[in-house]
């Protein structure tokens, strides 16, 4: 454990850029590393990206058929052997937030598997730092694009707060695509000692004129959040904002909720399009709102809050409407029956997982046309407080629709 906490100190006295340089040296003198790279998931989910000065000039690897990508995808240390040598490929991962693996080459000799916990301590402290040093370095965030991000693309994922977190009393995760191309699409979430606040968000329009208007609701959700303000507040708040900006030529439809963590009840403000359901028992039901104008789209709308409860073990998918609208060479919707079953059939897979399968199924559904919207997912896996009596499991008071199980 000395060890672990001179590689920290190293870590955090070392220049944004120099973070791999202090790891494989470390890993080297300490652990009889004869290699070490860190690869990154790009920001569709396909491949994982060498960090390095020119990433591109090395072969990127599929997440999907790899065993980086075996580690990635299960989130657990992975070891290879070949005649030569000993890999171990190790998730690096922040508060539920995955973001790449690091491989550690040994001797073939050598036996890697007892020192597995303490290079899982060294991927998190390099993990944490690599957080801090994206706001100095273009470094983490060029390796981790496998194609040129459009000008609205680079907006919106500079406005995320990560693809997935994690707490004892829930899981999230969420994927866009085109992962390189979106616009108006966007998620926010903040947790606190007490709760959580999730907002999905689908702005109006294509291109920079839709990332610039979500944007701007996105950080005025924030401001009103940040300043103490009720959930309904916060939508009024948005929209006056985005009003303001827009004299309703442009508006953003939200679905914005805020979870208690300890008793399971949410409260929602529903202003527009972006739809949520629920996985019970494996049972799969949409949970609607009563229908509240998207933020912008008149002067002085008045938002209320309605309340429902969560139960551990449930899971909620929001999806926005280049997800549900998506229609088959058939003509029908993908959230008539299809997304039902996708939710279903991803039941066993972690919550990190959900958003990118049933994108992929989204995908096959809709047949070889390119889809005409950008199509967003988020999961979260409800947990409950564990030390709570209740568990989150009180009686429900439910929407309007549907009819709870």
């Amino acid at each position: 454990m000395d060890e672990i906490a001179i590689v920290e100190q190293a870590l955090r006295r070392a220049a944004p850029h120099m973070l791999m340089s202090v790891v494989e040296e470390a890993l080297r003198r300490y652990y009889g590393a004869l290699d070490v790279e860190l690869r990154l998931a790009d920001y569709g989910l396909r491949s994982l990206q060498l960090v390095g000065s020119n990433p591109h000039a090395v072969q990127p690897l599929p997440i999907h058929s790899s065993p980086q990508g075996r580690a990635f995808g299960a989130q657990e240390p992975y070891v290879t052997r070949t005649a030569d040598s000993v890999q171990a490929h190790l998730p690096v991962t922040i508060r539920g937030d995955r973001m790449g693996v690091l491989t550690v080459t040994v001797a073939k000799d050598h036996d890697i598997v007892p020192q597995l916990p303490e290079l899982q301590h060294i991927c998190e402290a390099l993990g944490h730092e690599i957080l801090v040093a994206e706001r100095d370095t273009d470094l983490y965030v060029l390796a981790r694009r496998a194609a040129r991000l459009t000008l609205a693309a680079e907006m919106q994922w500079q406005l995320l707060p990560g693809r997935s977190c994690a707490r004892p009393e829930f899981a999230l995760g969420a994927h866009l695509e085109p992962a390189y191309a979106i616009f108006g699409d966007n998620y926010d979430w903040s947790a606190s000692a007490d709760h959580l606040t999730l907002t999905v968000t689908n702005g109006m329009g294509e291109g920079i004129e839709a990332a610039l208007l979500t944007n701007l609701a996105i950080n005025a959700l924030r401001n009103a959040r940040r300043a103490g303000l009720g959930l309904a507040d916060q939508a009024a708040l948005a929209d006056q904002a985005v009003y303001a900006q827009y004299r309703g030529r442009s508006y953003v439809s939200v679905l914005l909720l805020r979870f208690d963590l300890t008793s399971g009840e949410v409260e929602a403000v529903d202003a527009g399009s972006p739809r949520l359901w629920r996985l019970r028992d494996r049972t799969v039901e949409r949970v609607s709102f009563e229908s509240q104008l998207p933020l912008g789209m008149f002067e002085d709308t008045v938002y209320t809050a309605e309340r429902f409860t969560v139960r551990p073990g449930d899971r909620l998918l929001f999806g926005s409407d280049g997800v549900y609208d998506a229609a088959s060479p058939d003509g029908e919707s993908y959230g008539e029956r299809a997304l039902a079953r996708a939710l279903t059939s991803t039941r066993l897979l972690p919550p990190t997982q959900v958003p990118g399968a049933v994108l992929r199924e989204l995908a096959a559904y809709h047949g070889d046309t390119p889809l005409e919207d950008d199509a967003l997912v988020v999961c979260l896996d409800w947990r409950g407080r564990q030390d709570d009596a209740r568990g989150g499991g009180g009686r429900e008071s439910a929407p309007p629709e549907p009819a709870d199980a």
